[in-house]
């Protein structure tokens, strides 16, 4: 409002009311401190002559009464004696004399030595009288107040008199010398007088807006004018509970008296919920009290939320009117709160039968008696909806309601509306359907006449039937039936219906859409990985697949193999591919393909998982470098995991490496159980760092267990927690097989509703013992032939395989032959007999021959030939020492 007349705000105009009572508070604390230093030094003054007075009795009684004074007196000569101390005496009581006389007047001590001997100036007959006299008298130094006293002999007689006095202006200087700090207090008074002033006149100046007393009586005029002119009613309640002030529509409204200013609220007679809100002074908005025959809707603010007087201010207005439109209203309230809470109750999960179940529940549990969802068959197996009409059987899927007498099909019968009856019509046109009066049988019964009847018989009057559409397409049909025992529904309640229905419908669709998606892909998922274990002899294994739960984490890409290695060795591998659905599955096949082919080339599992990380950086490339456009995110294989164990049955020699992926755990034979410590590498497709290889010595009976993080990890317990876990379940399973192993860890880990795919495989290592295994060292010389020959036909003689005798001389002969030729160093030869047989020749060279065709005329290259014809495999894999070439026979 200043602004409005050209003065800034909260600056104080004399204009103003703040201004002017500035003016008067400013001058009044000046005058109250100019009083206050005017009677400061009045009272100084004063002072001065009572301390100067005070201060000289005090001297001359203390020199009066000093030990020796009466010996001084009376000897020979007094003023040798007493002039001295009294100087002394003088300068340390900083008066202005000390003069001591005899009982005739005479001086015997002076400042002036020179007035020593001459008779006292004034009237010494008080003093030898006994008393102490004061006097104040006109000096050379000023204005002077001098005291005398008398002195007392030992007989109590006045044996003569002291006198002492100063200068007023003595004790003056001393006061005065204090003025400057007083007339500083004072002028700190004042400012701080003048602050405090300026402080509440600029808070009465923010109270009056900076408006002058002309115009504040306008604005009280008017604000009252207005106050008793509007339409609703105003009430102001202190803090005591007591009406301030009531409006003339107040006072219609609530029939007050003209004079209930000032009168409790609770004695104005009104409705004790409304006199319960005006006394509280709590916040209220629109609360709705019956007074009298009127509806009043209140609203309620305190008035000391911003610093203001404690009570509060209501206002009320008339609502009796729009007491019919109410009911509408909240009927309406009610409808938004009922589809509010369906979408939160309804549709939870991306499960066909439980949506519909949900849906069931809710509508028994608000509007209907009993409820029913039937679908499509062809939509509870996942497929895509088609064009769906009357004939199309479908099967009910959700029930709830109380128990009808088996008035209502059962869940699970299958049902074909007919065309020709209302609930026909609601699968041919997709509208709904409302019978208010099912004993009147409008058509209804036609679909099953007999059925019809026992619906009736037991007590449901009214029945709507909405079609549950999705793109256009109806999945299924909700009916919902009332007992006679309520009204029957109405054209508001079929609105209701084909809402409720319409957003069960769309998550209906959705959960047929996620269980086809999530189908196809734990179907593509378990054709990738493996359906059993392959043949082999290395160890005794077991695994465990379980997909994650649909509609929590989906299908991973979780998987494992075993791969049967050369030389009776076995490798176990266990990966996980990030994400989840058809794109994690067909990865996890594709890497799944490529550690199988990486295998072939017999790689140490360093080297494998480097050509892995090789090939899944390629792929990444190719994806983000397509020109094809494929809507959604761009799928990546970076960032998958993988552990590769190479397991040798013959020498118990374990290798592994790994990519990202949890350590592997090692229950030993003695029941105690460790992760093995294997240096961790990069997931896949991050490159950067080189992978290492553990090598360990395992005793047999050694369990080998490889898992994927969804074993341990879940949401409400940390990886740690879940591999301490499984280390304990481990060891607490010592005695069990390897399903019996697999079965307990799953038990003990394993929620009832996974979120991730979970993939486990445990070996129990062997040791193929001396009866399967013979090796010899061979010297370089050609000679030495002859003599492997020999003791390779007299072992498998021994093993009972003499007929293998002759094929494995001529194999043997060719690979130990081509050693001694083109490699140096020693060479080994080993046989095993396994589930083939194996031949191993092994030497320094990492030459290794490849298999050629001879020409007629050759002299030599036809060893390998001859190898691979008689061998039912062949081929070499390379050692950090060198290399080893083997070949495969099948036994009888």
């Amino acid at each position: 409002m200043a602004a409005r007349y050209g003065r800034p705000r909260l600056v104080p105009s004399m204009r103003t009311v703040a201004g002017q009572v500035f003016l008067v508070q400013l001058a009044i604390v000046v005058l109250l401190v100019a009083t206050a230093l005017a009677a400061l030094i009045f009272q100084t003054r004063a002072d001065a002559e009572q301390e100067a007075r005070n201060r000289s009795i005090a001297v001359a009684e203390t020199f009066a009464s000093s030990p020796g004074i009466e010996a001084a007196l009376r000897s020979r000569d007094p003023s040798a004696v007493l002039q001295p101390r009294a100087l002394e005496a003088q300068r340390r009581s900083d008066v202005g004399f000390i003069v001591v006389v005899n009982r005739e007047g005479i001086r015997y001590t002076h400042p002036v030595p020179q007035r020593i001997g001459l008779r006292f100036v004034g009237d010494l007959g008080p003093v030898f009288a006994g008393q102490v006299v004061t006097e104040k008298s006109e000096g050379s130094i000023g204005q002077l107040v001098q005291a005398t006293v008398p002195i007392y002999g030992a007989g109590g007689q006045v044996i003569g008199a002291v006198s002492a006095g100063m200068a007023v202006s003595q004790v003056q200087s001393v006061i005065e010398a204090q003025f400057p700090l007083v007339f500083g207090v004072a002028a700190g008074v004042l400012l701080l007088g003048a602050a405090g002033v300026a402080v509440v006149n600029r808070r009465l100046l923010r109270q009056t807006h900076g408006l002058g007393p002309t115009e504040m009586t306008r604005m009280y005029e008017h604000h009252d004018a207005v106050l008793h002119a509007v339409r609703e009613g105003v009430l102001i309640v202190g803090g005591d509970k007591r009406l301030l002030l009531a409006n003339d529509e107040a006072r219609r409204l609530l029939d007050l008296p003209s004079d209930v200013e000032g009168r409790p609220v609770a004695d104005l007679g009104l409705d004790p919920r409304a006199a319960e809100l005006l006394e509280s002074g709590r916040p209220a908005n629109d609360e709705v009290f019956a007074v009298g025959d009127r509806l009043l809707a209140f609203n309620q603010r305190p008035t000391d939320e911003h610093g203001g007087p404690p009570g509060s201010v209501a206002t009320l207005r008339d609502t009796t009117d729009l007491r019919s439109l109410t009911g509408k209203a909240d009927l309406a309230r009610g409808r938004l709160r009922l589809l509010y809470d369906a979408g939160t109750k309804v549709g939870t999960t991306l499960d066909m039968v439980r949506t519909c179940e949900e849906l069931a529940e809710f509508a028994t549990a608000e509007f209907a008696d009993h409820a029913s969802v039937d679908l499509v068959t062809a939509v509870l197996r996942g497929e895509e909806p088609q064009a769906t009409g009357t004939g199309r059987e479908m099967r009910r899927t959700a029930y709830s309601g109380p128990d009808d007498g088996g008035a209502l099909f059962p869940v699970g019968h299958h049902i074909s509306f007919v065309g020709t009856t209302p609930l026909g019509a609601v699968l041919t046109d997709g509208t709904s359907v409302l019978d208010a009066d099912l004993s009147a049988y409008s058509g209804w019964e036609l679909q099953s006449p007999e059925r019809a009847r026992t619906v009736v018989a037991a007590g449901l009057n009214s029945m709507i039937a909405v079609p549950l559409r999705a793109r256009g397409v109806v999945l299924g049909v909700a009916i919902f039936w009332r007992s006679r025992d309520r009204e029957p529904f109405d054209d508001d309640d079929r609105s209701l219906a084909e809402e409720l229905v319409a957003r069960a419908a769309v998550s209906v669709d959705n959960a047929r859409r996620y269980a086809r998606e999530h189908a196809m892909a734990v179907t593509l998922q378990r054709s990738l990985l493996p359906h059993g274990l392959p043949e082999q002899s290395a160890l005794a294994a077991a695994f465990r697949y379980l997909p994650a739960q649909a509609g929590l984490g989906g299908v991973g890409g979780d998987w494992f193999d075993i791969i049967p290695l050369p030389g009776g060795r076995v490798a176990l591998v266990v990966g996980d591919v990030v994400g989840h659905g058809l794109h994690a599955a067909a990865t996890m096949g594709r890497l799944r393909t490529a550690v199988h082919n990486f295998s072939t080339l017999d790689l140490p599992p360093d080297e494998l998982l480097w050509h892995l990380d090789e090939l899944v950086t390629r792929l990444d490339q190719e994806e983000s470098g397509d020109d094809i456009a494929v809507p959604g995110p761009t799928l990546r294989v970076t960032g998958a995991t993988c552990v590769y164990v190479i397991y040798d049955p013959v020498t118990g020699h374990c290798s592994m490496a790994r990519a990202g992926h949890l350590q592997p755990a090692l229950l030993l034979p003695d029941g105690t159980a460790r992760f093995a410590d294997v240096p961790g590498g990069p997931p896949l497709g991050l490159g950067g760092l080189p992978f290492e290889t553990l090598e360990l010595q395992l005793p047999e009976h050694t369990r080998l267990v490889l898992f994927t993080d969804g074993l341990v990890e879940d949401r409400d317990r940390d990886i740690d927690e879940g591999l301490e876990l499984l280390r304990t379940t481990l060891e607490a399973n010592t005695h069990r097989t390897v399903d019996g192993l697999c079965e307990a860890t799953l038990s003990a880990l394993v929620p009832d509703t996974p979120r991730d795919d979970i993939a486990l495989l445990v070996g129990r290592t062997r040791i193929l013992g001396p009866d399967r295994v013979a090796d010899w060292e061979v010297p370089s010389d050609p000679a030495a032939v002859a003599e492997v020959r020999s003791d390779v036909a007299r072992t498998l003689t021994e093993w009972g395989l003499a007929d293998e005798a002759f094929t494995t001389e001529l194999i043997l002969s060719e690979l130990v032959t081509n050693s001694i030729r083109y490699a140096a160093g020693p060479i080994r030869v080993r046989v095993i007999r396994d589930r083939a047989l194996i031949c191993e020749v092994s030497d320094h060279s990492s030459t290794s021959p490849h298999l050629r065709q001879a020409a007629i005329t050759d002299e030599g290259g036809r060893g390998l030939f001859l190898v691979s014809q008689v061998a039912e495999r062949w081929g070499t894999r390379y050692t950090s020492g060198g290399k080893v070439i083997w070949t495969e026979q099948p036994l009888p």
